[in-house]
């Protein structure tokens, strides 16, 4: 009788009116330009100096940018950069990084800066890092600041929701990650109104923020590989393969991080952590090469432009030594997030299945084996299926990943984290 009434409950739960719903519009839209716009700078004040450090400047010294000596220079020269931002800057550009994921918290406006100097000089850099993380969190920030003295009478919770959402779209390009990403949270919470009202503010604000992205900044994941046809039943084993072999590879990582990430901790000093990272990400590029440099979009879509340019065991190579890289620079106090690295790795993985088994679709073994390393390194599991869908066009091919990510969910789900909490311990 309890559950009837309380099945009844949920299905007459009152929807919020329209006069509720309209005064969300303009705050959504200002935050969604607004985390778009710092977003896009951001990210092209970044690609700016990182053509000045890896083009004219060792071009004049006589060096080779992507010489073996000029990776090492660059990569440790980047470590003292960021080194002296976190320990000279005030707010020693915000926790570390380890500890934290895509749901930021609110930092303190006096931290914004030292954050946002960090994750562009090591975009410019080179360690294995994306934006997300920082971005997200300097977002959040602002909106919670800015947005309390502006509009005091909205609610506190709703700006770090409509910064983490405006967000999510801008990095993706679309408002679809991050309504996935913000049901993903809801359904954790008590429920209020009906889903789509909870939606309505974050989806306009993520909506706002994919727009202005692809009209100032224009980012693609489409890798231009050949769609998949119609489906066979061989494709549906690869998949069920796939995903599962990347979860556990990307396992591998993050049972690794906790201790990793202790080893540099033993050095206590940044000016000491990120100095000795950028010297270890240093062997790793020469082990691997450029391309398992920076956060990994632009040389993902180099390697997928020519699959068949590349052995199996070099797209084996690039996908152990830019997870090693992501680690590392993750471990060691690099600001920055670990889903684009992740998804290179991902792309590597699949490649390089490809190449040894040539009869599965070069599209299915890349968005297989992305979907199940996103899965092992986000727990993310709406993120992960969306982003490993987006890289290939084919309508096709969600149904397959929907099946394949059932294998991968189990080994990775109730395991630990590639997050720590303040004590070093991972989170489960």
């Amino acid at each position: 009788m309890a559950q009837d009434t309380r099945r009844e409950a949920r299905s007459t739960r009152p929807a919020s009116p329209a006069r509720v719903l309209l005064p969300l519009i303009l705050p959504a839209v200002a935050v969604g330009v607004a985390a778009s716009l710092l977003y896009v700078g951001l990210s092209v004040a970044a690609e700016q100096l990182q053509r000045v450090l890896w083009g004219p400047l060792p071009d004049a010294l006589g060096i080779g940018p992507y010489s073996v000596l000029w990776m090492f220079v660059m990569l440790v020269a980047t470590g003292i950069a960021v080194g002296l931002v976190v320990w000279k800057v005030p707010g020693h550009a915000g926790p570390d990084p380890a500890t934290t994921g895509l749901d930021a918290p609110q930092l303190p406006p006096v931290v914004l800066p030292g954050l946002l100097l960090a994750t562009g000089l090591m975009l410019a850099g080179g360690p294995s890092l994306g934006p997300e993380n920082p971005i997200i969190a300097v977002n959040v920030g602002l909106a919670a600041w800015l947005g309390g003295r502006l509009l005091a009478r909205m609610p506190g919770s709703l700006w770090p929701m409509l910064a983490e959402a405006a967000t999510i779209g801008a990095l993706f390009g679309t408002p679809v990650a991050a309504a996935l990403v913000i049901s993903e949270a809801l359904a954790g919470r008590p429920a209020r109104g009906l889903l789509w009202d909870n939606l309505f503010a974050p989806l306009t604000a993520a909506a706002v923020g994919a727009l202005t992205t692809s009209l100032l900044y224009r980012p693609a994941f489409d890798l231009g590989l050949p769609p998949l046809g119609h489906p066979r039943w061989q494709d549906l084993l690869a998949a069920l393969v796939l995903a599962p072999v990347a979860a556990l590879l990307g396992m591998c990582a993050v049972r690794a991080f906790p201790c990793v990430h202790a080893a540099f901790q033993r050095l206590r000093h940044p000016m000491l952590m990120l100095p000795a990272g950028g010297l270890v990400l240093g062997v790793l590029a020469a082990l691997g090469g450029h391309l398992t440099l920076f956060k990994g979009l632009s040389e993902m879509g180099e390697l997928a432009h020519d699959p068949t340019g590349w052995t199996a065991g070099q797209f084996a190579t690039l996908a152990v030594v830019k997870l090693a890289a992501m680690v590392v620079a993750a471990s060691c106090g690099f600001r920055g997030g670990r889903i684009f690295p992740s998804v290179f790795v991902g792309a590597a993985l699949g490649l390089c299945a490809h190449a040894l088994v040539p009869a599965v679709p070069a599209a299915l073994s890349v968005s297989a084996s992305v979907l199940g390393m996103l899965l092992a390194i986000t727990r993310q599991g709406w993120v992960s299926l969306f982003t490993a869908a987006v890289l290939v066009v084919s309508p096709v091919i969600i149904a397959l990943l929907c099946i394949a990510s059932l294998p991968a969910w189990l080994l990775v789900t109730g395991r630990q984290q590639m997050q720590l909490r303040s004590d070093g311990t991972p989170v489960r």
